[in-house]
């Protein structure tokens, strides 16, 4: 039984290991510390489907390349149709209420320092509930892209 054990932690740890060499860190890599009112944001625009009123800042890496960080903002009592992502989403609610449906399963409602896990390729809306806008930290593992559902 240990020997198994011992087994599946070897298997975990390869599997993870593996995870985390397609961004190796280096030794030149700075920290980074960002505040979400930052005047150094650069807020772009969101996918021509989101409303107007959508932006995105990057905060860390290229949104092109795996493992790229960003903030999302939507404005107050803002819907964001169906969409779906290539990838898994990280998600922590900074600020606002916001809830989020993926297709099969029950809403949640997410409140400032919420965290949430979006698996890829499911559809989801959400909806900015709160008076004030939404601001949502994005992890992506996969290159950034949202893709509206036919």
């Amino acid at each position: 039984m240990q020997r198994r054990l011992r087994n599946i932690t070897m298997r975990l740890l390869l599997v993870a290991g593996g995870a985390f060499a397609a961004a190796p860190a280096t030794a030149d890599e700075k920290s980074v510390v960002i505040s979400p009112d930052s005047a150094s944001l650069e807020w772009g625009p969101c996918p021509t489907f989101m409303p107007d009123s959508c932006r995105i800042a990057v905060l860390h890496g290229n949104p092109a390349e795996a493992n790229a960080d960003v903030l999302f903002k939507l404005a107050s009592k803002t819907a964001v149709p169906s969409h779906w992502h290539s990838s898994a989403e990280r998600m922590v609610l900074i600020s606002g209420k916001m809830r989020v449906e993926y297709d099969g399963q029950p809403p949640a409602t997410l409140e400032a320092g919420d965290y949430a896990y979006g698996p890829p390729e499911l559809p989801h809306v959400a909806y900015c509930e709160s008076d004030a806008d939404c601001v949502l930290f994005i992890a992506f593992v996969e290159p950034v892209d949202a893709l509206e559902t036919e």
